[in-house]
């Protein structure tokens, strides 16, 4: 996922931006609790009006400042993100046009466009939560606990038990579901192979009455990706509760042991009112960080297939400069030329030569399967023959 970050290097102008925003944004939200405690134990024990409305004031500031932090980090960080997405697609399209028919159909039609479409999307907005709250949720988190420590230290243990059983279950979630967002994408790919065939062959289908045959094996498909998508979306439901819980438990815990102070120090109300705050920001960040937890490995994966795209080699590669077309009668001739598909067991060509003349017919004859359609395949060079050589006017076509 991180290889991705790569395409953020042509925005850094508008990345050093959302920085800003986010920092602004952070120290602003984290201003309050403290303003919020001074209001109660100097405002409102010693009955200070004058104080109360000179904190409310602050408290009011920094809230327009955090708003206008939080809308300028929205903005670039969906801007970024959009960008990112526009150059994935532009390469993942210019790497495509490079293939030749072998790596097409490595790859598969239905793939290609699952990956320049569906994965791309997907990485573009787990890159959106990335630039926000990638830096967003640390920030605050680590700013909240130092807030916390210095109003309360007694009670920081809190925090660290929370944030302990948080991540022991977003942790064994993911290691769980991990291999499921996996199985997704292939189940994804080949449901969008056979709409594809069906739609192009219907004709052949319908002549064939295979209608049946064909929406069996598309259910059989349908019905594996509905089941993973209930599996992922079963588990990913059970955050939702488990954080729950961990957040209400973290509150009557500092509510407990805070009350159990004001025996012994009245003023010990505002500082656990702050503390409650921070230690539901540190909850709240690391909440934010478990919802990146679901969207990267999703994201991962989508990365690794677009990376299988853009790193791949093309087997047919055009010279800059070829040799120009002699003045002279034109001819097709084959030299000793065999061809082997990837991952077959044999041979479909081996040793052919010919010499087909202008002015000449030249027929090939054979049953399907044969190698007529290969043979005139290589001319053109769609394909590159394992040995021998392909000559077109007396040049080699990889000439």
């Amino acid at each position: 996922m991180f290889k991705m970050l790569r395409y953020i290097r042509p925005y850094y102008k508008q990345a050093i931006i959302l920085i800003l925003s986010i920092a602004m944004q952070a120290w602003g939200v984290l201003r309050l609790p403290t303003l919020m405690s001074e209001i109660v134990n100097k405002g409102i024990i010693d009955k200070d009006t004058d104080l109360i409305l000179m904190v409310g004031v602050q408290m009011f500031l920094w809230t327009v400042l955090s708003s206008i932090g939080a809308l300028s980090s929205s903005y670039f960080s969906a801007k970024i993100g959009a960008a990112i997405g526009r150059d994935m697609r532009d390469d993942v399209f210019k790497k495509i046009l490079s293939f030749s028919i072998a790596e097409i159909d490595k790859f598969s039609t239905a793939s290609l466009i699952t990956r320049t479409t569906n994965d791309i999307s997907t990485v573009q907005n787990t890159l959106i939560m990335m630039l926000s709250m990638m830096l967003r949720a640390p920030l605050m988190a680590v700013l909240a606990i130092i807030e916390a420590v210095r109003l309360a230290p007694d009670m920081t243990w809190i925090i660290a038990v929370s944030v302990g059983v948080l991540l022991f279950c977003v942790i064994s979630i993911m290691m769980t579901v991990m291999p499921k967002f996996v199985l997704y994408q292939k189940l994804f790919d080949k449901i969008n192979l056979l709409t594809r065939e069906n739609l192009t062959g219907r004709r052949v289908i319908r002549a064939f009455n295979n209608e049946k045959y064909e929406a069996r094996k598309f259910d059989k498909t349908n019905m594996k990706l509905m089941k993973t998508d209930i599996f992922i979306g079963t588990l990913m439901s059970l955050e939702g509760p488990l954080m729950t819980l961990i957040f209400n438990g973290t509150t009557v815990l500092c509510i407990w042991i805070g009350i159990s102070h004001l025996e012994f120090d009245a003023s010990y109300l505002g500082k656990m009112m702050a503390f409650m705050q921070y230690a539901v920001r540190v909850i709240m960040s690391f909440l934010f960080l478990t919802m990146l937890f679901v969207m990267v490995p999703r994201a991962a994966v989508s990365t690794k297939r677009i990376n299988e795209v853009l790193r791949a080699k093309p087997k047919i590669i055009w010279k800059e400069t070829g040799e120009e077309v002699r003045e002279n009668q034109p001819t097709v001739e084959f030299k000793k030329v065999s061809f082997k598909y990837d991952g077959a067991e044999g041979e479909v060509l081996t040793n052919v030569s010919f010499l087909a003349k202008a002015g000449e017919t030249t027929a090939f004859i054979g049953s399907t399967g044969s190698g007529k359609s290969t043979l005139i395949n290589l001319v053109p060079r769609f394909y590159d023959c394992t040995s021998g050589e392909v000559l077109v006017n007396g040049i080699n076509v990889k000439d």
